[in-house]
């Protein structure tokens, strides 16, 4: 895991930073002058999509890397820097990055926040660390159309001179998120109705069920938060549950142990699709894996699913 950031850490950066200039004037001047708006995206899969709007005309700082825990990352004190630097910073939202508020008022930053969660339907949460709601919307491609759009609002804002070149990224992107949305359709439709169940690594794909119509049976970890803890009693009803269903197959993530859903397998008898071919959840994977893009990831995710559960 990554070093907590102390504030005696936190603020020297602040004033190596201030001292080269930096905020929300400077951003002005930047883009006036033809330079790269400074970017930084916390997740990976809000990186990717700035990516996409931004293309050449914004310098991108990705916060978290493949296969880390949004839930519950910590800072670095490079990250700090990068905030005080920056231009526009863009979040997921819905709480997922409950660390962010403390380092982006660590590094001093002045810029534009994007909450590109801003628009989203959201589903409800499970907990009193989900009260706001359930935070993995990108799980659902036309939610991904409306945090690119919010994304490129904000760019289009900080850098009203490129606002051509991003809305034309944007167009583009969005025609690929719906041409990814009507794929998924047709896949799961391939499935039987009766075989339309899924049991999950933990509850982080409500929004892709939701518009795919499948059936969620349960999680292994009985939240969105990958670090609650797990209890017996109900990691014993699950198995129950899933002989009690018919469930085909259980589905752990590849940034996750896969160690507990083997267990779980094999004591309801059924198939576990784990390991670093199975799905892609809280994050996306590195460079060359099949899951390196958010296009590619939803790809991923649904082909394994269809595969598992046409049997």
């Amino acid at each position: 895991m990554t070093p907590r950031v102390t504030l005696a850490a936190a603020l020297s950066l602040v004033l190596a930073a201030s001292a080269c200039g930096g905020g929300a004037d400077d951003a002005t001047a930047s883009t006036s002058s033809g330079k790269k708006l400074k970017v930084v995206a916390t997740t990976t899969q809000v990186a990717d999509f700035a990516r996409n709007v931004g293309g050449d005309r914004i310098e991108l700082t990705q916060l978290l890397k493949p296969n880390v825990d949004p839930h519950d990352y910590e800072p670095s004190p490079a990250d700090i820097q990068a905030l005080a630097t920056a231009d526009v910073v863009v979040k997921s939202g819905v709480g997922l990055e409950r660390w962010l508020d403390q380092a982006v008022s660590s590094s001093g930053f002045h810029g534009t926040t994007v909450d590109a969660s801003r628009g989203v339907t959201l589903r409800a949460g499970n907990g009193e660390e989900e009260k706001g709601g359930d935070p993995h919307i990108w799980h659902n491609p036309q939610n991904a159309k409306i945090m690119t759009k919010d994304i490129a609002t904000a760019f289009e804002t900080a850098d009203p001179t490129d606002r051509a070149v991003f809305e034309t990224n944007l167009s583009a992107y969005t025609g690929k998120l719906d041409k990814l949305d009507t794929w998924i359709a047709g896949q799961i439709d391939a499935i039987p109705v009766a075989d339309r169940k899924l049991v999950t690594n933990h509850d982080a794909f409500g929004y892709y069920l939701d518009r795919y119509r499948l059936s969620f049976v349960g999680s292994i970890i009985p939240s969105f938060d990958t670090s609650a803890e797990l209890s017996a009693r109900s990691l014993t009803d699950l198995v129950a549950k899933i002989k009690q269903t018919g469930v085909k197959a259980i589905f752990s993530e590849s940034s996750l142990p896969p160690k507990t859903a083997q267990a779980i397998g094999r004591q309801a008898g059924v198939k576990v699709e784990a390991g670093e071919d199975s799905l892609y959840g809280d994050t996306l994977g590195p460079q060359g894996s099949a899951g390196a893009t958010y296009l590619e990831m939803e790809r991923h995710n649904t082909t394994v699913i269809v595969t598992a559960l046409k049997g």
